[in-house]
């Protein structure tokens, strides 16, 4: 069974979600809820495969993307991304800030429960494009320190003080706290999986 929390501030909607999902003989909805804190503490507490994230939660569209930051970095959690906003500058900006797993259109809900079904399964080529907009802000030999990080071989040839200095930018850049958030939001690129 695939396990969906859908963080959706619009009652209605969340109950068409949570009806075209409750029709899925392997997609339980373990979880529905519109509040930040609740949130975190159902997915802390249920563990879900996938989190449905609304952008906009009442305030702000920034509230959805700290929260999907939030979770992909504090949990196992695989986040969506179902909105509204089809802006470019949107689509980009939650790409790079949120570290989610997909990133679909409300307008495009056909294709919900395929997207869910294949962010559960593994990782997208979706995923991957999402996580390279996030690490586009790296410069070449940033990324080259980035793959080390994540288990490639070391075939540089800069000094081990240059490139612990280069991890510690990188992690900066980034907006993460240390080097093992960085291996848990971005394990897709692990040599080793």
């Amino acid at each position: 069974m695939i396990r969906v929390v859908i963080v959706e501030d619009d009652e209605d909607f969340a109950f068409l979600v949570q009806k075209l999902l409750n029709k899925q003989k392997d997609i339980e909805v373990i979880g529905c809820c519109p509040d930040r804190e609740a949130v975190l503490e159902m997915i802390y507490e249920k563990k879900p495969d996938i989190v449905l994230m609304d952008l906009n939660l009442g305030v702000s569209h920034l509230d959805g993307i700290r929260l999907s930051r939030e979770i992909r970095i504090r949990t196992d959690a695989k986040v969506l991304i179902l909105t509204a906003f089809e802006t470019p500058d949107m689509i980009f900006r939650a790409a790079e800030e949120a570290f989610a797993s997909g990133y679909l259109f409300k307008s495009q809900m056909s294709f919900l429960v395929e997207n869910i079904r294949a962010t559960a399964e593994g990782y997208t080529a979706q995923e991957y494009l999402i996580a390279s907009a996030a690490l586009s802000c790296l410069s070449e030999a940033e990324k080259a320190v980035f793959y080390i990080m994540m288990g490639k071989e070391n075939t540089l040839l800069s000094s081990p003080k240059t490139i612990a200095n280069q991890k510690g930018r990188i992690v900066k850049k980034l907006g993460l706290e240390n080097q093992k958030e960085l291996i848990h939001v971005f394990r897709m690129f692990q040599e080793d999986k």
